[in-house]
């Protein structure tokens, strides 16, 4: 899940970057064709299995393909998958597979070994294992041909097999006891064992068998993890990057010293209302207080103090290059403290409640903030101390009836499944509505043509019903050099290495 601030504050804890992290050779002009770059979190691993989006795609891109890529304007294109068809039902996928392709260690890529990797991805423990669960059985057509029979329909599968869903590794690797540390990929590059050191520098070089050569302009690919944000910047600065992942309080800086600045809008900030039944808090039951709650923050100035602009207002969670985006439902709740109070006093509450909430340092700019505002219109808030090693796991306990995130986003039904649904890890209090279920019910098995409206009602839904409180969609702020061009991902706050180029 696309987690900036928190996730670089969980391996801020973790993880050491040595006195060399920064050190070395120049970006650029020694090595015309390497491309170096920041990441702010370590690799976690590339076992398939345990693959993530958001930055730490950037270790895996480089050495697995997908069965399916996105284009610089967010469309899915073929990729090892040269077309993909759903039957009337929605339930069968057939995919068509490009012939000729090799994996590192020799074996062919076909039909079978995409099996294998999806039935591993789901028997794995991994956050992304949902990706292909919703496939029940295989039918191999041949070694370039497969359909995939579903359980039900599944609105997100296409989008998966462009992600995690559809990495592609030789199936001798999947078991290995090097699975973790020895990636065995089809992709543009190797990784380079002897120019790694893990928590350090990750180095790939070109996979001389490589398919498509020609849309990867760089000879080698260079990533060094390094957590705090201002060794990154002055790294880049320094020319020993060409490349990375900073924040909007570098904006100025970036601009100042002529680097370029490239943005796009990922995650949304704001506030998960968990308890949406009361659980813990009786009064968050009630709609009264949750649309108190989303009239009580002034978007707009937390927007312009804390991110300096850099993002668009919006009260809905689905990305705004995705299909259940809904541009009218964004002035739901404009700011307004009089109605919040209103809205409280009709529920009952007119002295106001209190609830608890977690309170990390990562968030701190954010909790002054929420405590004054919440305060204003009569919800005091009790902190909980969580240590930045436990920051997401505390959120997902359930212990906590509101908490504060910064929440990657993608398409619609990969949202629903993260945050919205009886089951998923975003709602830790399994709360659940049977208007809602239908409208999911709806939407999972809505065609092509009707799917957007589909996801357009359950988001009208969530609004209207209050089951979030997101204040806005801030810009992923990624800077790069003079030399070297970037073209950013709608769904992902890290772009991928195919998006990097020369500039000539």
């Amino acid at each position: 899940m696309l987690i900036r601030r928190c996730s670089a504050l969980l391996a801020a804890a973790a993880l050491v970057v040595g006195a060399g992290a920064c050190s070395g050779t120049s970006a650029s002009s020694s090595a015309a064709r390497t491309l170096t770059i920041a990441n702010v979190l370590d690799n976690n691993s590339f076992d398939p299995t345990q693959l993530n989006i958001g930055n730490q795609m950037q270790y895996w891109s480089p050495v697995f393909d997908t069965l399916l890529t996105r284009d610089k304007d967010n469309k899915l294109k073929p990729w090892l998958a040269t077309s993909w068809a759903y039957d009337a039902k929605r339930t069968t996928l057939n995919l068509k597979l490009k012939s000729g392709v090799k994996f590192t260690d020799g074996t062919p890529f076909d039909a079978t070994v995409v099996k294998d990797n999806l039935t591993n991805l789901a028997a794995g423990t991994g956050q992304n294992a949902y990706m292909s669960r919703s496939i029940a059985t295989y039918q191999i057509v041949g070694p370039t041909e497969l359909n995939l029979k579903l359980k039900a329909p599944d609105p997100g599968l296409i989008d998966y097999l462009a992600s995690v869903g559809g990495v592609m590794a030789s199936p001798k690797s999947l078991k290995s006891a090097t699975v973790a540390t020895v990636p065995v990929g089809s992709g543009p590059y190797v990784l380079d064992k002897t120019g790694t050191v893990a928590g350090s520098t990750y180095t790939y070089k070109r996979n001389p068998g490589y398919w498509n050569a020609a849309a990867f302009p760089y000879d080698k690919i260079v990533i060094k993890p390094m957590t705090d944000v201002t060794a990154r910047l002055n790294a880049l600065k320094s020319g020993q990057l060409n490349a990375t992942l900073t924040d909007t309080n570098s904006l100025a800086d970036a601009k100042r010293t002529g680097l370029t600045v490239n943005t796009t809008p990922v995650n949304w900030n704001g506030l998960l209302l968990m308890d949406r039944e009361g659980k813990l808090v009786p009064a968050l039951k009630d709609l009264r207080v949750r649309k108190a709650i989303n009239f009580a923050f002034d978007r707009e100035a937390i927007l312009k103090n804390v991110s300096h602009s850099e993002g668009a207002l919006t009260t809905q969670i689905f990305n705004a290059a995705g299909d259940g985006y809904d541009k009218s439902l964004d002035s739901t709740y404009n700011y307004d403290p009089s109605k919040a109070k209103q809205l409280l006093a009709e529920a009952g509450y007119g002295s106001g409640f209190s609830i608890t909430m977690p309170e990390s340092p990562g968030f701190a700019q954010y909790n002054a903030i929420i405590e004054q505002q919440l305060a204003a219109v009569g919800i005091r808030v009790k902190w909980v101390k969580v240590p930045v090693n436990a920051v997401i796991p505390e959120i997902l306990s359930g212990k906590y009836p509101v908490v504060f995130m910064t929440l990657g986003s993608q398409s619609a039904w990969q949202d629903i499944q993260k945050a919205v649904t009886r089951k998923s890890p975003w709602n830790p209090l399994k709360a659940g509505d049977p208007q809602l279920d239908k409208l999911l019910a709806t939407a999972q098995n809505a065609s092509e043509a009707q799917l957007p409206a589909a996801m357009k009602a359950v988001s009208k839904w969530l609004v209207d019903n209050a089951w979030f409180d997101p204040w806005y969609r801030e810009n992923s702020v990624y800077l790069s050099d003079a030399k070297t061009a970037v073209a950013m991902q709608a769904y992902n706050v890290a772009p991928g290495i195919s998006s990097f180029s020369p500039k000539e």
